[in-house]
């Protein structure tokens, strides 16, 4: 018979940092047994509740038990001991380590009471990687591994602590779709078994997979608890902003495809990938470029942005060749990138939200040798208008801002240099869902005005929400083109003609089943 104590209960948890509250008061409370999602915009109080769960905080009023045990003491330890391990967005792993190593460091066992037994732990590790559906040798260093490995190995990492209670901050954020199946399966198996797993993701389509229950959190407070199954996409993302999101139904544009292409790629191939890529791109348009993790599309950004070498082809704007060696070289030509990772290519953490803003353009910003502080403030500050990025002052260390603002500083960034032709490789990856529907209005908005996109994405309501065509990679190739008509059809075959969230479901039904399909071609 089940438990009937809760595996969490937060009770009135109240946190303040500088006299801005974080939490007011908010109750949380997951089953044994249950995979539970706690959801909210970034800034909403998610990660603050559960830095006090891990013991990183403590709490300024309020109660926390673990399985009916209290939490006294607030530290890493005190919440190990209790059961509760964590799994973060940003990864912790130790490259130069092997994978045993990583899972089990600080924690090695030993032989004779002394000496690290490397033969048990690669065994122990190994049977942890059988069980999540891994198939890495233990023995392996962290930094020859793929991403998504990497993440599987900090999911292991935590399941050799024989936690009671996992919590997981978007852990398929490196993932692809088989890996995914394969965490989902193991969740499922270990929460069947008593497992309370807390469920953390901006991923809609992951939450209504994986959960049974759902959290909602808006501006610390607790808005709703429910079973999964009594909430749709659209309540739950209507609890989290506040109000309706309407910004992934698509919204038909005209695109005259009977000029000259603004961009044109002509069998480019990279040292690996891309490998033989050709396609075109007009004015006003947006090309959506969909495909399983290692296909290829972020290799095609790099190369047409001129940060890999384009090993032979062509690239043409408005029916004339370019040459691109550089990120430079684009820059000049009217291009512009914004990467896949924000915090590693596209910010500078340390610096403010203004110094961030105005990078591409401090050349224009300076006189003799001094940056006119009065211009890049007037431009930073009309950017940051324009966007809404929310920040305390342009004068803040960027690293201080949410995910999504972040996002729209690098957006912004760019956007300063008036490019005629934006690429960009996964803008709404871990951003939260009213970041997301700002983002996606911004992409219409720029194309309306004229300007070339090329989105790169796996968030495919936002792909198929703005795209005109959708080109499908695998193995550095594009296997299939597929235009708005046949998306259209999905929509009608899959989904309610009078419901848009039906219609989204329906068509991203149909573009996952293209992309798996190409695999097999």
């Amino acid at each position: 018979m089940q438990s009937l104590v809760d595996a969490v209960r937060m009770s009135g948890i109240k946190k303040s940092f500088g006299g801005v509250q974080a939490l007011r008061g908010v109750d949380f409370a997951v089953k044994p047994a249950s995979v539970h999602a706690l959801m909210g915009e970034n800034g909403a109080g998610k990660s603050t509740l559960l830095k006090i769960l891990r013991g990183v905080q403590a709490p300024d009023e309020g109660q926390v038990t673990i399985f009916g045990q209290p939490m006294t003491h607030f530290t890493a330890q005190a919440a190990r001991e209790l059961g509760v391990a964590m799994i973060f967005q940003e990864l912790s792993v130790v490259p130069s380590l092997t994978v045993a190593e990583n899972i089990f460091l600080g924690r090695e066992p030993r032989k004779f009471g002394m000496l690290v037994d490397h033969r048990e732990a690669n065994d122990q590790a190994q049977r942890l990687l059988s069980d999540l559906g891994v198939d890495v040798d233990p023995r392996t260093p962290v930094r020859r591994l793929s991403p998504g490995q990497m993440q599987m190995t900090e999911i292991a990492k935590a399941i050799s602590q024989e936690a009671k209670v996992l919590v997981m901050d978007e852990p398929t954020s490196a993932l692809c779709t088989s890996e995914v199946e394969k965490l989902f399966v193991f969740l499922k198996r270990v929460s069947s078994q008593g497992m309370a797993v807390i469920y953390v993701s901006h991923r809609m389509d992951e939450i209504s997979e994986v959960a049974q229950e759902v959290t909602v959190l808006r501006d610390g407070t607790h808005v709703v608890t429910a079973p999964m199954a009594e909430l749709s996409i659209d309540g739950v993302v209507e609890h989290m902003v506040g109000r309706r999101i309407h910004s992934f139904a698509w919204s038909p544009r005209e695109v005259n495809r009977n000029q000259t292409p603004l961009l044109e790629a002509r069998s480019l191939k990279g040292k690996d990938k891309p490998d033989d890529v050709s396609f075109v791109l007009y004015p006003g348009e947006v090309v959506g470029i969909a495909g399983l993790l290692g296909s290829g599309r972020s290799e095609l950004a790099r190369v047409l942005f001129g940060v890999d070498p384009l090993l032979s082809g062509e690239i043409l704007k408005k029916g004339e060749p370019l040459s691109i060696r550089s990120p430079s070289d684009a820059i000049e030509n009217g291009v512009a990138l914004i990467p896949e990772s924000r915090s590693r290519e596209g910010l500078v953490l340390a610096h403010t939200v203004r110094s961030n803003l105005s990078l591409t353009t401090i050349d224009d910003l300076t006189k003799g040798l001094l940056i006119d502080k009065k211009r890049e403030t007037h431009m930073a500050g009309g950017l940051a208008e324009q966007l809404r990025v929310k920040t305390a002052s342009l004068r803040s260390a960027v690293q201080t801002l949410s995910g999504g603002n972040q996002q729209k500083v690098v957006l912004g960034k760019w956007l300063a240099t008036d490019p005629d032709i934006i690429i960009l490789d996964e803008p709404t990856a871990g951003v939260d869902i009213g970041s997301k529907s700002e983002i996606v209005e911004l992409i219409r908005a720029l194309a309306n005005s004229g300007k070339g996109i090329v989105l790169i994405s796996s968030e495919l309501p936002e792909l198929l929400a703005v795209s005109d065509r959708v080109l499908i990679m695998s193995d550095g190739r594009i296997a299939r083109e597929i235009s708005r008509d046949e998306i259209a059809s999905w929509s009608d075959a899959n989904g309610d003609p009078q419901d848009d969230s039906h219609r989204i479901a329906g068509a991203e039904q149909g573009l996952q089943f293209a992309i798996q399909q190409v695999r097999f071609q």
